[in-house]
């Protein structure tokens, strides 16, 4: 008798996810192996709380539009799996969900705490004997999964943090007055998409001038250096920095800290803002910080070709590895060429890459600590090519219903 597949999304959100959900879908429509596909509503939650829709009937049309609708089709959570030691009830009721649903193969959409649920449920699954088949499927536009070149969603991300800096340069530059305007991208612990918005510069622009990532300590002192020593010669300066960026104690720079999510992550906010009232207070010119905040992972209207294609073949790969029966895997990608630009599917131990993060290498950053090298252009420049046709409705970009989240 065939099996059935659970497929859940976790974690936060990119423009990208929902193309690994559109892979497994297909994957499972197109295996001898399996039977019907079912998606799991807000995560690992949705299982605990019996609460799935039917994907096995979706047709070519439904996924050529889920791969390019943003965010997460199944919804998502936040919900860390304690250790089957603290609490062994909650893995025997996901289990008996499994079971009672003939699941074969369960798949996790997520980053980097989703690589943990998937890990512990396989290291459960061991330890009864059980033959379902639990696989991660990566996405973060942190990009600070091991394992892998790059993240599903970075490309996505990345995209929109170039051009949305190459648009504010172009804004900027029109007034003939001196001013520093400040970016602040996500990144908590790892700069890469902040490193991304070195793909904004053009031959005329070198915006942005500076940029500044959580790997290298951020000294206070250094950054007003780094901008009195600019002003001579550039009119206006536009800063790129993470959000995670920290002083040589380890102490982030944010105006405000919340406290830490369930998985211990500092929530930060308001690092622009401290640094625009830095400026404002000792160099006296006009200035303005600009939070980019939820628009770089939600932007369906400017995603990567090439991270939408990478992105479902690797939910669509990641069925087909389950079909040979491997299992306690994350699905990755290995490149094997810079120019012209190649990557193959493999897969990895998740035991391998849970609980672990990708810094972006320090000879990647250059000497002073306030650009990146060449190096990390050549990384970067793939993973942001290639356009998609985006569907509009009236004049407005249009995705697929998710009235079943709201």
């Amino acid at each position: 008798m065939k099996m059935n597949c659970l497929v859940a999304q976790s974690g936060g959100p990119t423009a990208a996810i929902n193309a690994s959900l559109a892979g497994v879908i297909k994957g499972v429509q197109d295996s001898d192996k399996y039977d019907k596909i079912y998606g799991s509503i807000h995560g690992i939650q949705g299982v605990l709380r019996n609460k799935t829709i039917d994907l096995t009937g979706k047709d070519q049309d439904f996924i050529n539009n889920l791969i390019k609708t943003p965010a997460m089709y199944l919804g998502s959570c936040r919900f860390k799996l304690p250790d089957m030691a603290d609490n062994k009830d909650i893995y025997e009721e996901i289990f008996n969900f499994f079971n009672t649903m003939n699941i074969g193969a369960f798949f996790y959409i997520g980053g980097n705490d989703s690589m943990d649920t998937v890990a512990k449920l396989s290291k459960y699954a061991t330890s009864i004997g059980s033959n379902i088949l639990i696989a991660g499927v990566p996405k973060t536009i942190d990009n600070d999964l091991i394992e892998t070149d790059h993240t599903p969603g970075f490309g996505s991300a990345a995209k929109y943090i170039a051009t949305s800096i190459r648009e504010i340069a172009y804004d900027t530059y029109i007034y003939d007055v001196e001013s520093v305007t400040i970016i602040e991208v996500m990144g908590r612990d790892a700069g890469w998409l902040t490193a991304a918005s070195a793909l904004a510069r053009t031959n005329f622009s070198k915006a942005p001038h500076l940029i500044y990532l959580p790997e290298v300590a951020f000294d206070k002192e250094q950054f007003i250096s780094d901008l009195q020593s600019l002003l001579p010669t550039t009119r206006n300066i536009i800063v790129a920095v993470s959000e995670g960026i920290r002083d040589k104690d380890g102490n982030y720079l944010s105006a405000t800290e919340a406290a830490a999510d369930k998985f211990g992550h500092a929530q930060l906010s308001g690092t622009g803002k401290c640094l625009e009232n830095l400026v404002k207070e000792r160099l006296g010119v006009k200035v303005r910080s600009v939070e980019v905040n939820v628009l770089q992972r939600c932007a369906g209207h400017m995603t990567s070709k090439t991270d939408l294609d990478e992105s479902f073949n690797l939910g669509y790969s990641a069925v087909k590895f389950t079909e040979d029966g491997n299992s306690a895997f994350m699905t990755s990608i290995v490149r094997t060429s810079d120019a012209p630009y190649s990557c193959e599917i493999k897969f990895t131990p998740v035991a391998n890459v849970a609980n672990k993060a990708k810094e972006v290498p320090r000879q990647w950053i250059n000497q002073e600590g306030n650009d990146v090298t060449a190096d990390m252009i050549t990384y970067l420049s793939p993973l942001v090519k290639g356009e998609v046709d985006t569907n509009y409705k009236d004049g407005i970009t249009s995705y697929l219903d998710i009235s079943h989240l709201i």
